[in-house]
């Protein structure tokens, strides 16, 4: 392949960096902000000798979705380099963007080695109540409902962005592996059989920095979906809302509050929580023809909080923005060596927190599917299941907050009929309350349509507590390989020790797979790799109704499959979940 002319491509040096441009109505934005980090530009290597760069995996942006798959790469040792066009995180001086985090994405960031970071800033949260007018209509509580309880994470907790971004930068620091280069934009991409290329300029200049492997996580407007001929296809809504994030001098109650219409609100929409810092986010829905500039404003906002707080209340702002939403994905999550993450593949409606969320499961998705390509562990046919089952889960969560919005803002009659009907029943009716739809909260995406995942696969585990063999305790995570040689787990529930554990590890030599024997008693196992499920919490987590079988874990705490010694081959499954049955290796 011809090198890249980098005497030509360096022709922009003297051309001044220009700052990054503010996006999604921020420009608009009041209040005295936030105080963000800023990292140093460092010349890299390439540039400073007038060579052409390289790497394994190129991630282009450092938001959310982008410095998780940072830092779970980092995590597994893959080399790779992450640039990003500005020199901070979160929005420089606006927004704080997403701040609820379900489960699923804390159970993620524990593995990562930031969650107790979070846990500590942020709040946790477990109520939920649904007023229309002045009626509570619809509670809940997250700590009652099924499919929470197993996991030592907690169902939610509320954090600014910037913090969980501020977080993974630190431990990609820590871990090293990976390289994060700041004020760096990319302007240019083409890739071929041979790998990809990207044009990257910076305030010293311009370089090229050759890749295996190219990660779009730039957001909504990423400048890729055109270079790649990707297609979009999706809606945008009228519907306009405004963020107050403001502190009080008395805290309003430590619940998720909802307005499905809020008669200090003129009728409309309003939520209502709590974030680190003591800081409140408040959203009001404004109506469809709304000024961006004119509701920003922070005396309007304050009016707004003075009539549902009262005259009287101390308040401080923090920031103020407008918002309105569209929901779009892409045709591929995949084109060759390029992949499309986050808001880079998919916007949803911020609905039941599916945003940002989702972005962290799709980074988890892809980490430990690059790093098992890159250390020779699989095919390179396994990348191909990211689109597999990532596009599935985010044309489920298009969906799902689609419902969500058409509820708040109905656009038809058919619509507005049926929003009348609800409200008019819920107020009296117990079974009208679960159809008032102001946000379907997030959970893990189910893969059904994967072809890695065999019998009973495709649902995540939840991060359960087991004791070891020496009486300490770990969780699941800690059975999840971080770089070494193995990529699965295969867990044998029984008795250990039993000719089954013996033929089954035989069976399995050569394969990149840990094969632990679990046990409910506490019966020693001799030599044997085993662990302690004395509660069964374990079993329970990876949905085995008896107290034999086997299940095999991803390393994104994902079951590739399931079922029973006597009928299941576990050795099937694990060639499967590699992509090697497909490929035809033995």
């Amino acid at each position: 392949m011809p090198q890249p002319d980098v005497r030509h491509t360096m022709s922009s040096a003297e051309q001044p960096y220009a700052a990054s441009p503010y996006t999604n109505g921020y420009e608009f934005s009041q209040g005295r902000g936030y105080a963000l980090p800023e990292y140093p530009f460092v010349p890299p290597p390439a540039l400073v000798e007038g060579t052409v760069g390289r790497c394994q995996v190129a991630i282009v942006g450092g938001g959310l979705s982008g410095l998780t798959l940072a830092c779970a790469l980092a995590r597994q040792g893959v080399e790779a380099v992450l640039l990003d066009e500005d020199n901070t995180v979160g929005v420089k001086g606006a927004s704080s963007r997403g701040i609820c985090y379900t489960q699923k994405s804390l159970e993620i960031f524990q593995r990562l080695g930031i969650f107790e970071r979070i846990a500590a800033k942020g709040i946790q949260w477990r109520v939920g109540r649904t007023y229309l007018d002045d009626d509570e209509i619809y509670a809940f509580d997250l700590q009652r409902q099924p499919g929470f309880e197993l996991s030592e994470q907690p169902p939610f907790i509320n954090i600014q962005q910037f913090y969980v971004e501020g977080y993974l930068v630190e431990r990609i620091m820590e871990l090293g592996h990976v390289e994060l280069r700041w004020s760096s934009r990319v302007t240019g991409f083409r890739m071929d059989e041979d790998g990809a290329r990207l044009e990257v300029q910076t305030p010293a200049g311009q370089y090229v920095l050759q890749a295996d492997y190219v990660v779009d996580a730039t957001g909504s407007r990423s400048p890729f979906r055109a270079w790649a001929g990707a297609q979009m296809s999706g809606q945008r809504s009228d519907d306009r809302w405004c963020i107050a994030d403001v502190r009080f001098a008395d805290q309003p109650p430590l619940e998720r509050h909802t307005w499905v219409e809020a008669p200090f609100n003129e009728g409309r929409a309003v939520w209502q929580h709590l974030m680190g810092d003591g800081v409140w986010r408040i959203d009001y829905q404004m109506a469809p023809d709304a000024d961006p500039r004119e509701i920003s404003r922070e005396d309007i906002v304050r009016e707004r909080l003075a009539q549902q707080f009262g005259a009287d209340c101390e308040v401080e702002v923090l920031w103020v923005g407008p918002w309105m939403y569209r929901s779009e994905c892409i045709d591929r999550m995949r084109y060759h060596r390029l992949f499309f993450m986050g808001d880079a593949a998919k916007v949803v409606s911020p609905f039941g927190a599916r945003g940002g969320n989702t972005g962290v499961a799709d980074a988890d998705n892809l980490a430990w599917k690059l790093a098992a390509v890159t250390r020779g562990a699989a095919p390179p046919e396994l990348l191909e299941t990211y689109h597999d089952e990532r596009h599935e889960a985010a044309l489920v969560n298009i969906a799902v907050t689609d419902r969500t919005a058409r509820f708040m803002r109905a656009r038809t009659a058919t619509e507005r009929l049926f929003r009348s009907a609800v409200l008019s029943l819920a107020r009296q009716h117990p079974f009208a309350r679960s159809f008032v739809n102001t946000g379907r909260m997030a959970v893990a995406n189910r893969y059904t349509r994967s072809p890695v995942c065999g019998l009973h696969g495709g649902t995540s585990v939840q991060n359960v507590r087991f004791t070891r063999p020496n009486g300490t305790q770990a969780l699941l995570n800690d059975l999840l390989e971080s770089g070494g040689p193995h990529v699965l787990v295969l867990l044998l529930f029984g008795r250990p020790g039993q000719a089954d554990d013996s033929l089954q590890r035989e069976r399995l030599a050569g394969l990149p797979v840990r094969c632990i024997a679990v046990q409910e008693g506490q019966a020693s196992a001799g030599g044997i790799d085993h662990i302690v499920d004395a509660e069964g919490r374990l079993r329970r987590a990876c949905m085995l109704p008896a107290t034999s079988g086997w299940a095999l874990l991803r390393p994104d705490a994902y079951l590739a499959a399931a079922g029973s010694l006597e009928h299941d081959d576990p050795v099937a499954a694990v060639r499967t979940a590699l992509g090697l049955a497909a490929k035809g290796i033995q």
